[in-house]
């Protein structure tokens, strides 16, 4: 979900089983097999965010101009069961790019560590670093930004 796949998560991870069991012969061994799986998972993500791009944008657009819509309940719905904060941390964490969202998920919310981040998301050891270090900058400075005008 935080990787931005949402209520799709659940065809995500059915796509990226499938695909991992087609290409298993292919696992070397080079990384954890947990960081194997977690980089396939990740470019399935991705996909879906490339195919579903402009989707998104109308039903935000959609809920936005009719407020009562199905849409905009589940949303509130959701953001009730989640929490307030939980809530914040998503929507600053949606509003980070692409790649600053991703290492942020790996290291933090799966736990993975930097060397299983290396390999998950493809990037070497240094790029990691650095991005980790400006992506939780900021997420600070949003999540900051977010206490002030909600008091």
């Amino acid at each position: 979900m935080l990787l931005g796949a949402g209520s799709d998560s659940e065809d995500v991870i059915q796509e990226a089983c499938v695909k991992a069991y087609r290409k298993l012969s292919r696992y070397r061994g080079d990384a954890s097999f947990r960081s194997w799986l977690l980089a396939i998972v990740a470019n399935e993500t991705r996909n879906l965010h490339r195919s579903r791009g402009r989707r998104d944008g109308l039903v935000l657009r959609a809920a936005a101009a009719d407020p009562t819509s199905e849409v905009a309940e589940d949303d509130a719905v959701g953001a009730v069961l989640a929490g307030e904060r939980r809530a914040s941390l998503v929507q600053a964490l949606r509003q980070l790019p692409v790649r600053d969202r991703e290492v942020i998920v790996c290291r933090f919310f799966l736990d993975l560590t930097e060397e299983e981040t290396v390999s998950a998301l493809g990037w070497p050891r240094g790029t990691v670093k650095s991005r980790t270090s400006r992506a939780l900058g900021k997420l600070r400075g949003l999540l900051d930004s977010e206490e002030v005008r909600h008091g």
